[in-house]
Parts: C-alpha cells; sequence; structure tokens
C-alpha cells in the first residue's frame, strides 16, 4: 500500500495519497481546489546500508580525496562524514576533538593534554 505525492497543476499545491488498492487506484482530483489536476512527483527514500557497506564506503580511497591533513578543517569535516557515517556515538572525546579542528586548532597527539590522554587516537575510539 503505497503513498503518493502529487502537485496540482492549477492550485500548485502538493498533496500525499494513501493508496490502498493499486488494483482500482486512478489519480484523483486536487483534494485542496478540487478542480486541478495531480501531477506525480517523485518521492524521497532512503537505503539502509549494512556494516560492511559502511565499512567499504569508509575505507575507499576516494572519500579522502578533498582532505588536506594540515589543514584542520578539512580534517573536521571528514571527520564528521566518519562519525555520520559509522551512525552510533562515537562519545564526548570524539566531539571535542572535532571540535577543536572545526575551530582551526589541531589537538595534540603526544598525549599532553589537548586532545586528552592519546590524542586523536583514544578520541576516535583507539586505545
Amino acid at each position: 500500500m503505497p503513498i503518493y505525492e502529487y502537485r496540482c497543476d492549477d492550485c500548485g499545491r502538493p498533496s500525499t495519497i494513501f493508496v490502498r488498492s493499486l488494483a482500482t487506484y486512478t489519480v484523483p482530483a486536487c483534494p485542496r481546489c478540487k478542480t486541478g489536476t495531480l501531477r506525480k512527483l517523485v518521492s524521497r527514500f532512503a537505503v539502509l546500508k549494512g556494516d560492511e557497506a559502511r565499512a567499504e564506503a569508509l575505507a575507499d580511497p576516494s572519500s579522502f580525496a578533498d582532505v588536506d591533513e594540515n589543514d584542520p578543517k578539512s580534517l573536521a569535516r571528514w571527520a564528521r562524514r566518519f562519525g555520520k557515517e559509522m551512525g552510533e556515538d562515537l562519545g564526548d572525546d570524539f566531539d571535542e576533538v572535532v571540535d577543536q579542528l572545526e575551530a582551526g586548532e589541531m589537538p595534540d597527539d603526544e598525549g599532553d593534554g589537548a586532545a586528552g590522554e592519546g590524542g586523536l587516537g583514544e578520541a576516535a575510539g583507539d586505545e
């Protein structure tokens, strides 16, 4: 039982229509202006990725093409994408390091305090 989205050619307003049976379905008149012809829209959709597909996407060398390892803001953009792709909370340490990167600061990876013990490695969950 799909849900279709339409836009009225006359009043221009969008409509969402729940279809109970495809066998008897015909495009109705606009539910708002009652006279317009509805034009079907392409709906948004999402594709769920499994753990293996996410890992492959993260390992793809092209995902590093726009990363400048000497630019903290470039690293922050990559880290945010990495965090989203992981699909889980990576913790306060990770967020703190990414915030520092976004502010233009390079976290200290010597472990003497700027990014917490262990620097970037610990913040990303590598202990």
